[in-house]
């Protein structure tokens, strides 16, 4: 039997144990009456998987899968990690469900855990069910607080599918969505594509920040609650932010008494090779959205992060929001074992190593030998690999070349994540050097293989 090993040595069983628990045809027979997210539900779901461990997952017939997509880029300390799992379990055998306005252990120490990762001044947690409804309640809040109304944020950018989230969301799923008022949208900094014809990270940084400002003006300071921005922009390419940005919108708003939520949804938790991507940089939020990592997703669970002075806001006035579930037991569980693992088995670390010494370099040197590869952006085991048709005028490639990858890859044995023009390389924090570059190389021969076609 194979086993799965974590940073620190611990072991647990990883053969695929699906052939006794069903099939494949018998799971996509089912999957028709499931209504799926963000599909035309006339096409048939091609994928079936059973079950996972660690960086692996595999379908009923035991086909096994490198995960370099975490899913949804959440799983990050691995599919199925024994001490998460235990927890839940235990937690479920005493009390598997609680009522939010009582006061709860498991959920104090949940709040806890996170508040011990969280930047200076963070003095409270309001959970969630998810990343969507923390960036709902997190503008809010921040309504609330300042008495406004206006939400900018970034047209690239994803923010979650609720009322507020998708409106503050910049991508196409926004436009058919946008029922909620007072959301005001931002060119963030984009070197590759810039808007603002810079050559150079200062310049882009600086450009942008001009434009920030002045749609904050022309809007009326006076009018505008929150400036709502993704730490590291996710779903919208991994867009690492150059030095000076997020110290120079945290100046902007507090130059206009703006409060500044950064969305730490997908980037947070270890995901950027430290426990939030703000880490990376000089700013300081007055709230914090999270969830993904923070359990990797093994119960649904989200929050925000609230400083003093807005929790303040509230020690007198009813805050007009809550949520059945809202810090729910098997969650919070899931929480606190997860961040605690994360501690002790150095998994945090272990996604810094890999981002610096296997997927940094690895994905340079794929970009230095693919003309398909158009540039490469990325922290820790949080990277995108840009894909264009001519390197010159850096046109996009296609879906068609795009669905070529997918099989490519999925050919191959490695799941991945692949959206608009890009493969992004999100492995679990906890995946080891060799399997990192494993996936390098089963990418490599993708890459080639396409690229000998167009």
């Amino acid at each position: 039997m194979s086993t799965h090993q974590s940073t620190t040595g611990a072991t647990a069983p990883v053969t695929a144990p699906g052939a006794g628990s069903g099939d494949d045809a018998t799971a996509r027979a089912l999957d028709a009456h499931v209504f799926h997210s963000w599909s035309a539900q006339a096409q048939p779901t091609a994928f079936v998987l059973a079950g996972g461990s660690g960086s692996h997952v595999w379908d009923h017939a035991g086909r096994r899968y490198l995960d370099f997509s975490s899913q949804l880029v959440n799983t990050n300390i691995g599919h199925q990690h024994p001490k998460v799992v235990a927890a839940i379990q235990e937690q479920a055998a005493t009390l598997a469900t609680v009522a939010p306005a009582t006061a709860s252990l498991v959920r104090g120490r949940a709040a806890e855990r996170v508040l011990s990762h969280a930047p200076a001044g963070m003095s409270k947690v309001f959970f969630t069910n998810g990343g969507a409804d923390a960036n709902e309640n997190a503008i809010r809040l921040a309504r609330l607080h300042t008495g406004r109304d206006k939400v900018v944020s970034a047209y690239r950018s994803y923010h979650g599918n609720t009322g507020a989230a998708v409106v503050a969301t910049g991508d196409w799923r926004r436009v058919p969505n946008e029922y909620a008022r007072g959301h005001v949208h931002v060119f963030g900094p984009y070197l590759y594509r810039s808007e603002f014809w810079a050559t150079s990270p200062e310049q882009e940084a600086e450009r942008a920040l001009h434009h920030l400002e002045r749609v904050i003006q022309a809007e009326g300071p006076a009018s505008v609650a929150a400036i709502l921005l993704e730490t590291i922009p996710g779903t919208a390419g991994v867009l690492v932010p150059p030095p000076g940005y997020l110290a120079g919108v945290r100046e902007i708003a507090d130059r206009y008494g703006v409060v500044l939520i950064l969305d730490e949804v997908m980037a947070g938790f270890g995901r950027t090779g430290a426990w939030l991507a703000l880490d990376h940089f000089d700013v300081q939020p007055d709230l914090v959205t999270f969830a993904k990592g923070v359990n990797s997703g093994y119960v649904p669970t989200g929050g925000v992060m609230i400083s003093a002075e807005i929790a303040a806001t509230f020690d007198e006035r009813v805050f007009p929001g809550g949520l059945t579930y809202s810090g729910h037991p098997l969650a919070m569980a899931s929480i606190v074992a997860t961040v605690d693992a994360m501690a002790e088995e150095g998994v945090v670390e272990n996604a810094a190593t890999i981002g610096r010494d296997v997927l940094g370099p690895g994905l340079a040197d794929l970009a230095d030998r693919h003309p398909l590869v158009g540039d490469v952006r990325g922290l820790g085991v949080f990277w995108a690999v840009e894909l264009v048709r001519d390197a010159a005028t850096r046109e996009p490639v296609g879906a068609d070349v795009m669905g070529a990858i997918k099989a490519g890859a999925l050919a191959r044995g490695l799941l991945p994540f692949v959206a608009d023009n890009r493969v992004h390389v999100v492995p679990p924090c906890v995946v080891t050097p060799d399997e990192a570059a494993e996936g390098l190389a089963l990418l490599d021969e993708v890459l080639t293989e396409v690229g000998a076609r167009i």
